[in-house]
């Protein structure tokens, strides 16, 4: 097996571990529920203006339910790790290694998520409605600053990629083409995500500014929260 497909592999065995654990402990799984739909709406109130944007609604959207919401992707994962080697048999080398960075960042972003959810645990927190001030103390409680970044690198590592393989007609004929060989593999949901991450970005015409202001609007919550400050508080 190649080391993509090892690193593949490892993120998502990662992510099971993650929900294993989560899994076997309804107050952890609780506590990550309410982080992550914390995260989903502060990310929709962060990015608002663009959301209000018809250029960038649907990338936005796409980054909401694809990239960073709290949807259950174990159909996704499971078709992964059940064929990693037929996926990069079938799928070109550079759109498996967007996969690659994929599973990274959802196992990056898992671990996180526990983490998170466990200082919620440990500081007392009951109540759903996560505030801006809770969720900052948690970040800080967390640390692990390297992670924190890695994750927005590779979230808009992904982006940025999505964005090339759109100025590729072949590669989007390939990938239409490849939807027969996808589902008889048992890759539909892996599809899927693929399709409409290059459809989204085809109508963006250029992700460029869209890409720009997350990384900088991230990377200044992070600076923010780092420096003792709160995290938005949500409607």
């Amino acid at each position: 097996m190649t080391s993509t497909a090892d690193q593949i592999l490892r993120g998502l065995q990662a992510v099971a571990a993650e929900r294993a654990a989560r899994a076997e402990d309804a107050t952890l799984a609780g506590s990550a529920d309410a982080v992550k739909r914390y995260q989903h709406a502060r990310f929709g109130v962060t990015y608002a203006d663009l959301m209000a944007q018809p250029r960038y609604v649907a990338a936005a959207e796409f980054f909401l339910t694809d990239l960073y919401g709290p949807a259950d992707f174990s159909d996704r994962d499971d078709q992964f790790a059940r064929i990693v080697p037929a996926l990069v048999r079938l799928f070109p080398a550079h759109i498996v290694d967007t996969v690659a960075e994929l599973a990274e960042l959802h196992a990056l972003s898992e671990r996180l998520d526990t983490a998170m959810a466990r200082q919620r645990i440990a500081s007392g927190g009951v109540s759903q409605a996560v505030t801006g001030a809770e969720y900052g103390a948690w970040w800080r409680a967390v640390g692990d600053a390297a992670s924190r970044e890695r994750q927005i690198v590779l979230m808009v590592s992904v982006g940025q990629a999505l964005d090339r393989y759109t100025r590729n007609r072949l590669l989007r004929q390939s990938l239409r083409l490849m939807r027969g060989p996808a589902a008889a593999a048992g890759l539909g949901a892996l599809q899927g995500f693929l399709e409409r991450g290059f459809d989204t970005f085809r109508d963006m015409a250029g992700a460029e500014v869209f890409l720009s202001t997350i990384a900088s609007r991230e990377h200044a919550l992070a600076a923010r929260l780092s420096a003792g400050g709160d995290a938005p508080d949500l409607p």
